[in-house]
């Protein structure tokens, strides 16, 4: 028995001297995998944004995007906003021309990863960080 408890405290403090090492190794293969984000490549230009509504259809969006204006087409509906970008990879977006209250609240949106011709990003009423959604976007042209 007391051979027996040996071996496991032996075991046991080779392991612990593996933890350190594996931990690291862990540690940089994970950070390998981190998101991109070429952010100043989606700042301007056109795109297309498809969602999934409550009763499965697909919506599809096309917007257009200065540094300075948005502009977005849906279901024949032509909507403006202004934009400021706040830091590179996130903006503020109002309304040009709300036409009820809800519509005057600026939408937050936030680049979180970027791949050759999409992004991935969340949104939010600015203050509102409960009911954040996330999509993705292509760009169709520059």
């Amino acid at each position: 028995m007391a051979l027996l408890k040996y071996s496991r405290i032996d075991i046991s403090l080779r392991m612990n001297n593996l933890r350190a090492p594996l931990f690291l190794l862990l540690l940089l293969l994970t950070s390998c995998f981190n998101s991109e984000r070429n952010c100043k490549e989606f700042q301007v230009g056109a795109f297309e944004f498809q969602s999934i509504s409550e009763k499965g259809d697909t919506l599809k969006t096309k917007f257009n995007r200065t540094k300075e204006l948005e502009i977005g087409y849906f279901n024949n509906n032509i909507d403006s906003n202004s934009v400021k970008w706040v830091s590179e990879c996130e903006c503020i977006y109002k309304k040009i021309n709300p036409k009820s209250l809800n519509e005057r609240k600026p939408v937050q949106m936030k680049i979180l990863s970027t791949f050759e011709d999409t992004y991935v990003f969340e949104y939010s009423f600015v203050g509102d960080i409960k009911n954040t959604q996330r999509g993705l976007a292509k760009k169709i042209s520059e």
